[in-house]
C-alpha cells in the first residue's frame, strides 16, 4: 500500500484525488458569447428569415442584400432552392426538428425540404433536439446505409518503409479511406507513393490521400497516387475565407478540378475554426458551421469532414460543446452530403471523455465515424493524436462488439499482420529499387516489419525520404510506373490492386455520393441508400459482420479453460496426492474444522484465479488449522459448488460447528453451523489478488473461531482493480466446469490428503 499523502486540513482529500486525474489537464472556458464562446447562442446569431422578391434573394437571416458578404451571396445563388424556400422557412423550426426524429417522414423529403432553409434556419432546428435525438436523426439522414471509418497513417521520419507497413494493416483492418500527411513538407511525393502501395497490398479498393498543400495535393493526385482529397477548407465567416486567401468560387473551381480528374472530393470545415483564426464574428459555433456546409452543397462537393476536426478540442471546453459537434455532422447529413464525423482530433485527455463523445456516432453509424482514425502510434500521428490511436485500436475494436455496432473495423492476427507488413515493405522496397530511387537494407526492412512505431525502426531518415521524395516528382513518376514496377519485380497481385483503383478513376465510378469500395464494388448512397424508417429497417448487422465484430483477441471458451488448467495437473501431481475414504460423517471434536472443497477441485481445476496451485492453498488452510491448535479434515462436496452453502455443509459436518468453503477458482468463506446460508463469518470474494497468507491467516481464524472466541476478521485489501472486467467471464466458465460435477442430493466424501515435497 502507497503511503497516505499529506493534505491540508482545511480541503478534503477527494479533490486532492481528483487532481491526479487525466481530466485534469483538460481546460474549460467560460460560455462567453460576445467573444466567440458559444455553441449554440452567438451574441450577433441571426434570426432565421427570407425575402424574395422577383425571383431574388433580398434579405437573408437578417442581412439585406445590399450588405452580403461573399458567403451570403454564394448561399443565396447556389445553395437555396427559391421555388421551395418560402415554404420551407414558414414552418416552424420545433416542427421540423420533430419530422427528423419521426421514422414516419422519409429522409428523402427532409433533404429536399433543407435545400430551403437558410443557414440560421437549420442552426435553429438542430438546437430544437438533445444529444441522444441528434445521434436518432443522424442514424436516420445519413447518405449511405453501411457505416465506414478512415485511418490516419503517417510517421515521425516520414519513413517510407513503415508508411506502407502501416498502410497495409489498415487495410486490413477494414478501413474504407487511408490518410497521410507529413513532418517535412518536400516528403510528401515519397509518402504517397509508399502509402499507396502499402494500401494495395491484401486486398484493393481502400482509397488513399495525401494531405499536402492545396496545389500540390493536387499535383500528386494529377500524378495517379491519390484517390480522393478532403482538405479544402472553408470558412463559415468573410474574414478567415480572406485570411487563407481564398474565395467561394475559388474553392468551387478547385472542388470542380479534383472531379474532372476523378478524384473524389469533400470539403474540411468544423465548429471553432473560425474562433481559432480570430474571425468568429461574436457567432455561436453551429451557426456559423452550418453557414459553412451551406457553401458546401452550394459547390456541388460529395461531401464534408466536420464534427469540429482541428477545433474540435476547442469547442469541448464551452458547455454543450459536443453536442454543438454532433448537431453540425447532423446538418450534413441533412444536406445529403458523405460525412467523414470527426473523431479524429483528440479533444480531451480523459479516456473516458474520449469514449463517451465517439459513442453516440458509433450507435448511429456514419459513412466515415473517423475523418482520421490514428492506426499508428500516437506521437507517430503526424495530425496529432487522433481520438482512438494504435494504442486504442483494441479498445475500439471492443467498443464494436459491446454494442453489437459497426465502426467499419475488424480484427486481425498476428501472424495475419505480420505477413501483410512485411509484404508491404518488400514490394515498396522492390519499387524503390526497381525505379533506382533507393535500396533499403535487409535490416531496415526487417526492423520495420515487427516496429509499432519510428521509436522501434531502424530505417529511413527524413532527410533521406526528402531526397527521394524530390526525385519522384523532378522525374514525373507517376502511379503507372509504380504498377509496371510491381509487376516487374514480381508482385502481380499489388500490382492489379493499384490499377483496380485507377481503372475506377478513370470511369469516375466512385464520385457518387458517399462512396467507398467493398468487395471490388462501389457502394455509395446510389445503390446503397440508407433506408432507415423505424425498427427492423436501415443498416443491421449480417451474421458475417458481426461474426467478424465479436471475433476479438482474449476470447475465452470452455474448453480452453479445460485445456489451461489440465496444463497446471502434472505439477499438481507431484506436490499433492488426494484419496476418498468413503462418505463423510459428523466429527465429534470440538476443535474440528471441516474444509469443504468444491466438486471440481484437484479433479479439473487446479489453480485459483491468483494463479496459486490448488495444493498450496489447502496447505496454508491445513497449517493455519493446525497453529492455532484445531484439527482439519477435508471432505470434498458433491452437491454443491456454491462457496456459501459449500462453507455451510462443512460446518454442519465439523464437531465445532465451523467449517470453511472453498472453491477451486480460490473463493473462500467460514461458516457456522446455526447460522443462514449466506451470513456467514468471513469471506474471501476477490480470489484474484487473495495471497497464500492470507488463506493461513483464514485457517488461523477458523480455529479460533472453534475454540469459541472472536478473532480480527482477515480483510484482503484491494485497490479498486476491476475484478469483475478481468475475471468473470473466467469465472463464469470455472463454475459452469463445477456445477456440471454437481449432483443433486449427492453425499459429500471424505478426503485425505498427503502433501508432496516438489519434485523437478
Amino acid at each position: 500500500m502507497s503511503e497516505p499523502k499529506q493534505q491540508s486540513a482545511n480541503r478534503w482529500r477527494r479533490f486532492a484525488d481528483w487532481d491526479e486525474r487525466p481530466l485534469r489537464l483538460d481546460r474549460f472556458a467560460v460560455e462567453d458569447p460576445q467573444n466567440g464562446f458559444a455553441a449554440f447562442k452567438g451574441a450577433k446569431d441571426p434570426a432565421p428569415g427570407l425575402a424574395i422578391e422577383n425571383g431574388r434573394v433580398t434579405r437573408m437571416d437578417g442581412v439585406a442584400a445590399a450588405d452580403f458578404d461573399m458567403i451570403d451571396v454564394f448561399i443565396a445563388e447556389h445553395h437555396l432552392d427559391l421555388d421551395l424556400a418560402p415554404k420551407a422557412m414558414a414552418m416552424p423550426s420545433t416542427e421540423i426538428a420533430r419530422m427528423l426524429v419521426d421514422f414516419n417522414i422519409p429522409r428523402t423529403e427532409l433533404t429536399r425540404l433543407a435545400h430551403g432553409l437558410t443557414p440560421a434556419k437549420l442552426a435553429e432546428v438542430v438546437a430544437q433536439l438533445s444529444s441522444i435525438e441528434i445521434a436518432y436523426a443522424f442514424s436516420k439522414m445519413r447518405a449511405r446505409k453501411t457505416p465506414g471509418n478512415q485511418a490516419h497513417v503517417t510517421n515521425a521520419k516520414d519513413d517510407p518503409l513503415q508508411l506502407a507497413a502501416d498502410a497495409a494493416t489498415a487495410v486490413a483492418f477494414g478501413f474504407d479511406e487511408i490518410e497521410t500527411t507529413m513532418r517535412v513538407a518536400r516528403n510528401a511525393w515519397a509518402n504517397a507513393l509508399a502509402c499507396s502501395v502499402g494500401a494495395a497490398v491484401g486486398r484493393w479498393g481502400t482509397l488513399f490521400q495525401c494531405a499536402s498543400e492545396e496545389a500540390e495535393e493536387l499535383q500528386i493526385g494529377m500524378a495517379g497516387f491519390t484517390s480522393y482529397a478532403e482538405t479544402v477548407s472553408v470558412y463559415g465567416t468573410e474574414k478567415a475565407f480572406m485570411d487563407g486567401d481564398d474565395t467561394p468560387w475559388s474553392k468551387a473551381f478547385l472542388a470542380a478540378a479534383y472531379a474532372s480528374r476523378g478524384i473524389k472530393m469533400r470539403c474540411t470545415s468544423g465548429a471553432a475554426s473560425e474562433l481559432l483564426m480570430g474571425f468568429h464574428e461574436s457567432k455561436s459555433l453551429l451557426y456559423l458551421e452550418a453557414r459553412c456546409l451551406c457553401l458546401q452543397r452550394a459547390m456541388g462537393v460529395q461531401g464534408t469532414q466536420n464534427g469540429g476536426i482541428d477545433g474540435a478540442p476547442l469547442a469541448s471546453t464551452m458547455p454543450g460543446g459536443v453536442r454543438e459537434l454532433m448537431a453540425e455532422n447532423l446538418i450534413a447529413v441533412w444536406l445529403d452530403l458523405e460525412c467523414a464525423t470527426g473523431n479524429d482530433a483528440r479533444h480531451s485527455e480523459s479516456e473516458i471523455r474520449v469514449g463517451a463523445k465517439i459513442l453516440p456516432l458509433l450507435i448511429a453509424g456514419s459513412d466515415l465515424i473517423c475523418s482520421g482514425f490514428g492506426s499508428i502510434l500516437k506521437y507517430d500521428n503526424s495530425f496529432n493524436p487522433s481520438s482512438f490511436n494504435g494504442e486504442e485500436m483494441e479498445d475500439f475494436l471492443v467498443l464494436q462488439r459491446d454494442f453489437e455496432a459497426d465502426g467499419g473495423l475488424k480484427s486481425i492476427g498476428e501472424s495475419e499482420a505480420l505477413a501483410l507488413r512485411r509484404r508491404a515493405v518488400d514490394a515498396l522496397s522492390a519499387v524503390l529499387a526497381d525505379l533506382e530511387l533507393s535500396q533499403p537494407s535487409a535490416a531496415m526492412k526487417a526492423s520495420v516489419v515487427v516496429a509499432s512505431g519510428s521509436n522501434d525502426t531502424e530505417s529511413y531518415l527524413p532527410r533521406d525520404v526528402s531526397l527521394i521524395s524530390e526525385e519522384i516528382k523532378r522525374r514525373g513518376i507517376n502511379v503507372l510506373d509504380v504498377i509496371r514496377a510491381l509487376a516487374r519485380q514480381g508482385y502481380r497481385e499489388e500490382a492489379e490492386n493499384l490499377l483496380n483503383v485507377v481503372r475506377l478513376r478513370v470511369s469516375g465510378d466512385y464520385l457518387q455520393t458517399s462512396s467507398v469500395i467493398r468487395n471490388g464494388s462501389v457502394l455509395s448512397a446510389v445503390n446503397d441508400a440508407n433506408d432507415y424508417a423505424g425498427p427492423g429497417t436501415g443498416y443491421r448487422l449480417s451474421d458475417q459482420r458481426r461474426r467478424e465484430l465479436v471475433s476479438i483477441r482474449d476470447v475465452l471458451d470452455r474448453e480452453e479453460v479445460l485445456r489451461t488448467e489440465a496444463t497446471y495437473a502434472r505439477d499438481e501431481e507431484r506436490r499433492i496426492r488426494y484419496r476418498v475414504l468413503g462418505g463423510a460423517e459428523p466429527g465429534q471434536p470440538k476443535n474440528e474444522v471441516v474444509i469443504g472443497l468444491s466438486p471440481a477441485f484437484g479433479l479439473k481445476l487446479y489453480r485459483s484465479l491468483a494463479g496459486h496451485p490448488l495444493s498450496a492453498l489447502l496447505r496454508e488452510l491445513v497449517g493455519g488449522i493446525t497453529a492455532k491448535g484445531g484439527q482439519p479434515r477435508i471432505v470434498r462436496m458433491r452437491h454443491t459448488a456454491d462457496t456459501s452453502f459449500l462453507g455451510l455443509s462443512a460446518a454442519r459436518l465439523a464437531g465445532s460447528g465451523i467449517g470453511i468453503g472453498l472453491q477451486a477458482k480460490g473463493t473462500a468463506v467460514i461458516h457456522q453451523a446455526d447460522r443462514l446460508p449466506h451470513h456467514n463469518l468471513e469471506l474471501f470474494s476477490n480470489a484474484p489478488i487473495t495471497k497464500l497468507a492470507h488463506y493461513r491467516q483464514l485457517g488461523e481464524n477458523a480455529a479460533i473461531y472453534a475454540k469459541g472466541e472472536m478473532p480480527e476478521p482477515v480483510v484482503v485489501p484491494t485497490e479498486g482493480e476491476a475484478m469483475g472486467a478481468r475475471f468473470h467471464a473466467q469465472v463464469a466458465l470455472i463454475y459452469a466446469i463445477e456445477t456440471s460435477l454437481a449432483v443433486d442430493g449427492a453425499q459429500p466424501e471424505e478426503i485425505e490428503v498427503d502433501f508432496l515435497e516438489d519434485r523437478p
